[in-house]
Parts: C-alpha cells; sequence; structure tokens
C-alpha cells in the first residue's frame, strides 16, 4: 500500500503518518481520501503558515476568511455580497474548454452554496504569446467555455483582464471570480451540526469524471498531462440553474442547517469539511449515492468530481419540505447519512464498513500536514535587478532612433495583445442579463452593478502584473493590490475587501516558497494600508510546465461600494474644452517590467515600480473625496504602457474628441509617456472644479497638476507628437481579431 500512496502523490512521511493515526494500514477508499485532502489544492498544507499574514476583518466581514465557502461583507439594508475567486489552471491546458466552463460552474456554487444569488462573474486569464497555435487553441477555448457556462447558466460576465506572455505557455491561468448578493437572515454556514440530522444530496449523479482532479491540480504539468483527461469534469449549466433555484428556496425557507458545494475531491471533502467546521463526526451509506454509471466502488464514488452536486444537512422535520422543493425543480436527491457525535468520517458500503476516519486527521490547519517549507531568494532576481531599465532604454533610444519613437512605439503598444481591446473576449460573453449591469466591458476601469435592494452600487475587478511580480514578488503583488483598488476609486467606490488568487510553481522548491512567503507580506502590506480585508480565496500552486514555472501571479480580486449613483464615473473623456490633470506623480525609472522594455527588448530586467503603499492610499481617498464633491468628469488608472497609453484609452469611449498634452520640459519625451509609475490618475475636470482639485491636493500634500485640455480636433498630441484617435482605436480594436483570424 505504500507504493500505492506514493503513486497518488502522498510522501512517505505522509503515508507513516496516516498509519500512526489509523492505528493500522488504511485500505485503497481511505488512502484516496487521505491523498486528495492532503493535497496542496484541499489542504493548502504549504501556504497555510503564510495566509496567516492576511488582515482577515473589518467592521463589514461576515465571514472569516477560510471558514467559510466565500467571504462575505455586509452591505447595508440587511444585505450582504459574497464573493470569492477559484483556478482551474491545470484542467484548461489539458481541455479547455471544459476546463474553463467548470471553473465557472464551481465558482458559481461557492457562492449560492450560501445563500447568494450570483450577480456577476469575472475572469483572469493568462496565456502564452497568440503567435503560437497552442496558445491560440487555449484562449479560444478557455473564452468559450466560459461564455458557454455564463451565458447558459445566466450570469453577466462583466470584467476580468487577459495577459499573454511567454511564462505562461504551456501552463494557461483561468481565474474566475463569482460575485452574489445575501440577505444576511438567509445566509447558509458550510457547518454540520445536530446529532441525527440528515446528510441530503442534492443534483447530478455522481459519475466517474474527474476522479483525483484536486491531486491532479496538485502536481506540475507533464508531456503525459493530457493522458489525465479524465481528471477534467463535464459541466452542465442547466443543471446548475436548477441547483440555484432550488438552494435559494431551502434558503429562502431556512431549511439547510449547512450546505457546502461538491467540489475539488467531491463527496469526500464537502462531508469531511462541513463534519470538521461543526466538531462533529458523519456516517454516509454510499449505497445510497445517485450513481449515474454501473458498478461505481466507494473509492470512486468518494473521489468523483462530477459537477454540479452539493451537500446539506437538515433536520428530519424539514426534509419532506427540501424534498417537495427538489421534486418541484426536477433534481437528484438522497438521504445518504446522518450526523454522529463520533468526530469520524464513516462509510457504509454493502452494509460492512468501507472506510473509518478521524475527521480532525482530514481538516486543513489540524490534523492534515502543515509546513513550513525552505526558502532560498532566487539568483536570478539578483541579477535581472543588477541591470539598469532606464539606462539600457535610453542607449536603446539612442541606437534606434527609429525604433524607439514615440510616433511608433503608441500604435505599437496599443496592439500588444494584452494592452490591445478584448472585445474579441467580452462580446462573446452575455454582460447584461440579470439587468444590474452599469458599466459594460471595456466601458471603465472596473465594472459597476446595481444593487436595487439597498440603492447602492458595487464596483468589482480583478488585476495582476506577473512581469512585476517576476521582478520583485513583494513590490508586485502590493501593487496588484493597489491596482485593483485604483480601478473600482476610478469608477467611484471604496474598496472594501479582496478575494486572492495566488497563482505559483512548485512549493517543493525554495525558491517559489520566498517568491510565495514575500508576495503574501507584500498583498498584507497593501491591504493594512488600505484597511481592507482579505476575505478569502485560493492558492493554486504547481503551475509548471516542461519550460518552467511560470511568473508569479497573484490574482486579486476587488469589491468596492458606491452609495450614490452620482458618483459613478466613467473613464472616457466627457466634455472638450475640460482640464486634463494627473492625480499622482510620474517617474521616469518606473521601467522595469514595463510593456515598453518587453517591447524594445523582448524581455523584462530591473526593478518594478515601487508601490508606494502609503502614498498611493492616500490619493486613491483623495481621488474618491474629488468625485464626492462631484469635481471630475472621467477618471482612469494609469498601468500598463503608461501615459501615453491611459490617454489614448480616455479618447477611445468618444473618438471625436481628442487631448492636447504637454511633456514637461525636463523629461524625456520616451520616458515620460511610457513609464509605468504606480498610484497615478488620468482625470478630466471643468476648468473651475480642476482650479478647485489642485488647491485641495496642495493642501493635503497630494501631487497634482494640469497637463492639457480634451479637444474637439480627434487628435491625441503629447508634446511633439500626434495620432489621429480613430486610426489608433481601429488598430487597438483589431489587434486580437486579426490575430485569432490569422
Amino acid at each position: 500500500m505504500k507504493n500505492k500512496a506514493l503513486e497518488l502523490r502522498l510522501s512517505e512521511e505522509e503515508y507513516s503518518r496516516i498509519l500512526k493515526i489509523l492505528g493500522r494500514e488504511p485500505n485503497w477508499t481511505e488512502l484516496g481520501i487521505f491523498s486528495v485532502m492532503w493535497s496542496e489544492h484541499c489542504s493548502y498544507k504549504s501556504s497555510l503558515v503564510h495566509l496567516k499574514k492576511f488582515p482577515k476583518k473589518s467592521d463589514r466581514s461576515l465571514t472569516e476568511m477560510g471558514k467559510e465557502n466565500a467571504g462575505v461583507l455586509r452591505l447595508k439594508d440587511n444585505w450582504a455580497v459574497a464573493f470569492k475567486i477559484e483556478s482551474h489552471n491545470h484542467p484548461s491546458a489539458i481541455e479547455p474548454f471544459q476546463g474553463a466552463a467548470t471553473g465557472v460552474g464551481g465558482i458559481l456554487r461557492d457562492i449560492f452554496c450560501m445563500g447568494a444569488y450570483p450577480i456577476a462573474s469575472l475572469d483572469s486569464l493568462r496565456f502564452g504569446e497568440l503567435s503560437n497555435p497552442v496558445n491560440k487553441h487555449l484562449f479560444d477555448g478557455v473564452v468559450r467555455g466560459i461564455a458557454a457556462y455564463g451565458n447558459c447558466f445566466g450570469v453577466p460576465t462583466v470584467a476580468g483582464e487577459v495577459s499573454f506572455d511567454d511564462s505562461y505557455a504551456g501552463n494557461p491561468l483561468v481565474n474566475v471570480v463569482a460575485v452574489g448578493i445575501v440577505r444576511t437572515d438567509r445566509m447558509i454556514s458550510a457547518r454540520a451540526s445536530g446529532v441525527g440530522n440528515a446528510v441530503v444530496y442534492i443534483g447530478a449523479a455522481t459519475g466517474r469524471d474527474g476522479i483525483h482532479g484536486a491531486s491532479f491540480a496538485s502536481g506540475e504539468l507533464t508531456e503525459k498531462s493530457s493522458e489525465d483527461r479524465p481528471s477534467v469534469q463535464i459541466g452542465d449549466p442547466f443543471m446548475e440553474k436548477l441547483l440555484l433555484e432550488a438552494t435559494q428556496e431551502i434558503a429562502r425557507e431556512h431549511l439547510a442547517v449547512g450546505m457546502q458545494d461538491m467540489g475539488a475531491a467531491g463527496l469526500t471533502s464537502s462531508s469531511a469539511e462541513m463534519a470538521a467546521k461543526g466538531d462533529v463526526g458523519v456516517s454516509l451509506d454510499l449505497d445510497k449515492v445517485p450513481t449515474r454509471e454501473e458498478n461505481m466502488t466507494p473509492y470512486e464514488i468518494m473521489l468523483s468530481e462530477s459537477q454540479e452536486r452539493m451537500l446539506l444537512v437538515s433536520t428530519p422535520e424539514n426534509l419532506p419540505k427540501i424534498e417537495k422543493i427538489l421534486d418541484k425543480w426536477g433534481l437528484h436527491y438522497a438521504v445518504i447519512g446522518e450526523v454522529i457525535s463520533e468526530p469520524v468520517l464513516k462509510l457504509l458500503w454493502h452494509g460492512e464498513v468501507a472506510a473509518e476516519i478521524p475527521i480532525n486527521s482530514l481538516q486543513a490547519g489540524d490534523g492534515a500536514p502543515v509546513y513550513d517549507m525552505p526558502q532560498r531568494k532566487p539568483e536570478y532576481i539578483e541579477e535581472l535587478q543588477k541591470r539598469d531599465a532606464r539606462k539600457e532604454i535610453l542607449e536603446k533610444i539612442a541606437s534606434s532612433p527609429g525604433e524607439a519613437n514615440p510616433q511608433k512605439i503608441l500604435p505599437e503598444l496599443l496592439m500588444t495583445p494584452t494592452i490591445a481591446s478584448k472585445r474579441w473576449v467580452w462580446r462573446q460573453y452575455d454582460h447584461q442579463v440579470g439587468v444590474r449591469t452599469v458599466i459594460v466591458p471595456g466601458g471603465a476601469d472596473a465594472a459597476v452593478m446595481r444593487i436595487m435592494e439597498t440603492g447602492q452600487f458595487l464596483a468589482i475587478s480583478t488585476d495582476c502584473n506577473g512581469a512585476y511580480c517576476h521582478l520583485d514578488p513583494h513590490s508586485g503583488s502590493a501593487s496588484a493590490v493597489l491596482e485593483a483598488a485604483r480601478n473600482v476609486a476610478a469608477v467611484g467606490a471604496k474598496p472594501i475587501g479582496i478575494t486572492d488568487c495566488l497563482n505559483f510553481g512548485n512549493p517543493q522548491k525554495p525558491e517559489v516558497m520566498w517568491q510565495f512567503s514575500r508576495s503574501c507580506e507584500g498583498i498584507s502590506d497593501a491591504c493594512s494600508s488600505l484597511k481592507i480585508p482579505v476575505t478569502g480565496g485560493n492558492v493554486s500552486f504547481y503551475n509548471e510546465s516542461p519550460k518552467g514555472a511560470v511568473f508569479p501571479t497573484p490574482v486579486i480580486g476587488i469589491v468596492g461600494i458606491i452609495e450614490d449613483e452620482r458618483h459613478i464615473t466613467p473613464m472616457g473623456f466627457q466634455n472638450a474644452g475640460d482640464d486634463i490633470l494627473i492625480l499622482g506623480k510620474i517617474d521616469i525609472s518606473d521601467l522595469g517590467g514595463s510593456h515598453l522594455q518587453k517591447l524594445l527588448f523582448g524581455k523584462y530586467f530591473g526593478k518594478p515600480p515601487e508601490p508606494k503603499v502609503e502614498e498611493q492610499t492616500q490619493t486613491i481617498e483623495f481621488l474618491l473625496e474629488q468625485i464626492y464633491a462631484s469635481r471630475i468628469e472621467s477618471a482612469h488608472d494609469i498601468s500598463e504602457g503608461g501615459i501615453a497609453v491611459a490617454l489614448a484609452e480616455c479618447l477611445f469611449a468618444k473618438s471625436q474628441f481628442g487631448a492636447n498634452v504637454k511633456v514637461p520640459d525636463d523629461e524625456n519625451p520616451v520616458l515620460w509617456m511610457f513609464a509605468e509609475s504606480q498610484g497615478v490618475f488620468i482625470i478630466s475636470a471643468h476648468p473651475e472644479n480642476a482650479d478647485k482639485i489642485i488647491a485641495e491636493a496642495t493642501e493635503k500634500n497630494v501631487s497634482c497638476e494640469k497637463i492639457g485640455k480634451v479637444t474637439e480636433t480627434g487628435m491625441l498630441k503629447i508634446g511633439n507628437f500626434q495620432w489621429n484617435v480613430e486610426k489608433l482605436k481601429e488598430e487597438y480594436e483589431s489587434a486580437i481579431p486579426k490575430m485569432m483570424n490569422n
């Protein structure tokens, strides 16, 4: 059995630990249960010591990180927002359509098993360069998978991001966020409680798809990973819609004691985790589990990751009401067990005990292993940071004036897939179903959703720059949080909490754990400054292919709150004659990890932009003060590509406008236009309001100055350079479609 344990990715030490826990050798079913529950995907065994660094609560918090299926923050009038991010990277690398589709389905269930109704989905995607046909195939399949599931289920996919870099070739990142709203008196916990209460299986029947999906996601991708297609689940969004409506009725009538999605590790994780959280045990009769394939074994039933299934705990007297609701929606269901006082997971099969395991031994952070893995700073960081990005770019400008000319650089950056319009992506999504979408994709730095129940609005966004994290995980991760905060602030929202999906390489490599640890510290520092909690999320390790590890990519999903509809702020310039202001200061040394650097050299080096955490927090607060004072007509965060790209994007909303912007006399035009300094916004305002903004900024020691005017010329003029806005927009919009159709 020891050799079988090793095949299931358990270590010799872990197998010895199992022998000690059980006092005997495990049987095949028990060994399978330990293998999935002790996998990185389920147990967080290598990451927990670092996740404890995060700020976990605020005065809005109704849950604590890791305690429930999703984070929940209070709104008003007894309503709350539930949100979470998850990854489906490995399945999407093997079968992009189904991998992405079931990623959407899984994160939606995390939301509605708490009683919340999903109102929005976001996706954060990373692929290799589109010049490679394999990457095109993955990109196309993932986008179609997200669209197919979300559109059929009926949730609007309203925001996200898509980046392309060779780092992700062979190991795409598919991270999905779900956002829902819930009445606080209808929230359902993920805890099992009440000895004698019934354990109810609801949803689709169990098949053999997805077996060992959790452990599959806890290993590196190899040349043979395509053989793991059985670990990729098959989704059915129409079944999930039925499941949503049924669970909404159950929540509305307060019929459930606890409920959990059967996600990674399926029936194993849902039953064991619910019992552990409630300090009880669970006895399951596997003969009663609805199955769709013949002769399934206890091992297969417990480890199947068939989609659209939930586990529910109910008092016996509520069972008839629950069964009536499930019958109404045409769902499979069965009472498959009960809550017991002995803290064990007990499985019965054909009248015999098929497995019996102490519950706490399966619980992350309790009986499951927790490791403080060795760390070592990667040698490449020292080498890359020794290089002076500014100096080398200046040398390039001097030696290749034709290539390093702003007239040529701006259109080329706008056609870079990471910067170019993602219309090709979001036009495949239904982004307005549910009639809550106020700002559609591409309309602003964040999506805005209407909460009719409270009169408030939610701003939501995702963000991360993997190149920055590659050069400095701490700075890059702090910048990811702060840029996400800038995105929601730019539309007029106060950031209230984040969820994160931490995508890294093999945790057994000390260099990866150093990156991970520094990343967690960066996230913690930024959240602490913003005074917002990390409400939950996901760790995705082993994002490595034969080509190597992906860039460290801690994707941040953020939620902000807008109290007054008048404060919703667009990205695009609104009126000719308005002043254009820059809020924050551009540092022309902020070129490490920039798109200018990649365009000129094809790679990244130097140091990434400093996050300047406290300064950025102050700038965000000042921006919101000015929005609330009704002085700002538009706001856009400067990020990838620098101020020149940001100015072009501000004009694309109404391309009949132009802009006339001056370059500071003492600055190099190339560096000033394309530096990626953090914490900087382009804002527009009527001239009389612009003067007030600058005066108040001076009083509060916030950098703010006029740099130009919105014009009616249809031309973007920056210093001595100018471009036709309509032509730039055409190039920006057509870049990805041309690559995908080539």
